[in-house]
């Protein structure tokens, strides 16, 4: 019977891991095939798999005991299934410029290596680093090609490169480094495609010959259904004048898309943007504007509502104070000014029918790490009003509220998948110091400084799957607390996780903050 271990990782997610790569995907399949309401994610990787639950059709207790029952009776690893449309072909220029270098390291001429790389019959075993990047292997792959001593900083879309045991494609420029070897133009991420159809091409399970192409030829892949969402709609527009330090669009994000490589991305402090769209009638989850520090200045080019929430500082309407976390009318031409911010560090702009934008990859969200959603606001864009209202106007004129906490915070941390591999003097350095946020502070995570986290092994961890919330902890020994934007993928050791209660008040933290971290009430 192939060993299956459940590690926690954190209250809403375990991390179950297996032997081998192979067994990875039988376990995938395996979990798919039996997948009950309340699992959030299934994201398989090199040696494990996540589980994440939405905890309130599911607790994790539950999912182990589905995860235990499901692999009770499983033995010998099984093969990913094919696509519903069988084998897909990937037209490729075999044009990189790593190719001959990579051949050499190999002990192979340019065209053996074309060869062996178009004979293969790869399966993409899962994704991660960016949306709709593919890990493929194959059984007919046998070189382990390292990686690029210094990765290149630009890597075009559409790159196919090598490393390690896999082959993989670039749906996007990022930089990378792996040794490219060839081209396609496939698309290999498309955000705006309509369900049936999947937004990633080479989602996990999909088999994948590459069949070279003659160079400066252009082809793109077959058995692709594409689709796309249509733009904004919406009655009526907000002209922005400044949009501060950083503003974006921000629902409650993309759940359910990691085993895709799509992180879940919408607003940091998920309280302060329910409140605020529950303030003036809309649904709980309609996209408004998150502003980051203050600084913002929006003209209103025909009457609308407005509530803002979540950090604290001078609100204006035409020069008048106007309280927060209250509904008022935004008269047409009149300027809101969101300053400076005073306590927090994000506040959130409610507008009554919400924020319209087009959807993409089934949410408003802007998602800063991925390049998803609309891109952060400038001054002169104009904001659409949707028809999100669902309720009138609340007629109570006083919402209970009290501004982000300034002094030092208190988070609860559950356990994380690799508690093991750091001493117990880490663990107690974790809960016994007060960290600070380094300047290096956004959407894709908090990075803090305090002492080393000493590690028991030096040994280099497989990329496994993220939450939100997880303290991954580089060589540095210094932990990064990631966030919605984070990956979805990584691959340093998680010691602990920001419980799914506390990730609201991290978004409200800005450099210099302080934490003291207290062990999660079990």
């Amino acid at each position: 019977m192939t060993a299956v271990r459940v590690l926690p990782m954190g209250d809403r997610a375990v991390l179950v891991e297996v032997d081998g790569l192979g067994e990875v995907l039988a376990l995938h399949k395996r979990l798919a095939a039996s997948r009950p309401a309340g699992v959030v994610d299934l994201v398989p990787a090199a040696r494990t798999v996540l589980v994440r639950v939405d905890g309130a059709a599911l607790s994790v207790t539950a999912a182990r005991a589905w995860i235990e029952g499901a692999a009770a009776d499983w033995s010998t690893p099984r093969d990913a299934a094919p696509t519903p449309d069988g084998t897909l072909e990937l037209g490729v220029r075999y044009d990189g410029p790593d190719l001959a270098d990579t051949a050499a390291l190999l002990g192979l001429t340019p065209g053996q290596l074309i060869a062996q790389h178009a004979a293969a019959e790869w399966t993409v075993a899962f994704t991660g680093f960016a949306p709709g990047f593919g890990y493929l292997v194959s059984p007919g792959w046998t070189h382990e090609v390292p990686r690029l001593d210094t990765p290149r900083t630009r890597v075009p879309r559409g790159a196919v490169g090598l490393a390690a045991g896999f082959t993989g494609a670039y749906p996007r420029e990022t930089p990378g480094g792996w040794r490219l070897i060839a081209t396609t133009d496939a698309r290999l991420f498309d955000p705006d495609a309509v369900a049936p159809a999947s937004p990633v091409l080479l989602a996990p399970g999909t088999r994948v010959r590459f069949r070279p192409m003659p160079s400066g030829s252009r082809e793109t892949a077959t058995g692709r259904r594409e689709g796309a969402h249509p733009g904004p709609g919406g009655a009526g527009a907000i002209r922005i004048v400044e949009p501060g330090l950083l503003s974006t669009i921000q629902d409650l994000g993309r759940p359910g898309r990691a085993a895709l490589g799509i992180a879940p991305s919408g607003a940091l402090d998920r309280r302060a943007l329910r409140a605020a769209n529950r303030l003036v009638g809309n649904a709980e989850g309609a996209a408004g504007v998150e502003v980051t520090m203050g600084g913002f200045r929006a003209i209103a080019e025909r009457d609308a509502w407005f509530a803002v929430t979540g950090a604290w500082g001078p609100v204006l309407l035409d020069g008048l104070p106007v309280d927060p976390y209250e509904a008022r009318a935004w008269p047409r031409g009149a300027e809101l000014r969101i300053d400076g911010f005073v306590h927090g560090a994000r506040a959130y702009l409610a507008l009554r029918g919400g924020a319209d934008a087009a959807l993409s990859a089934g949410s408003r969200s802007t998602d800063l790490l991925a390049g998803l959603g609309p891109a952060a606001l400038r001054a002169g864009d104009l904001l659409a009003i949707g028809g999100g209202a669902v309720v009138p106007i609340p007629v109570a004129e006083v919402w209970p509220w009290e501004p982000p906490h300034d002094g030092e915070l208190e988070i609860e941390l559950a356990r994380g998948a690799r508690e093991d591999w750091f001493t117990a003097s880490a663990h107690d350095l974790l809960f016994a110091h007060r960290w600070t946020v380094s300047a290096h502070a956004d959407r894709v995570g908090l990075r803090l400084d305090g002492p080393e986290l000493a590690r028991v092994t030096a040994r280099e961890l497989p990329s496994e799957g993220m939450v939100p919330g997880a303290l991954q902890v580089p060589p540095s020994g210094r932990p990064t607390i990631l966030l919605a934007d984070g990956p979805v993928t990584g691959g340093y050791p998680v010691i602990a996780v920001v419980t799914d209660a506390a990730l609201d008040d991290l978004a409200q933290l800005r450099p210099g903050s302080r934490i003291r971290f207290r062990h999660a009430r079990r």
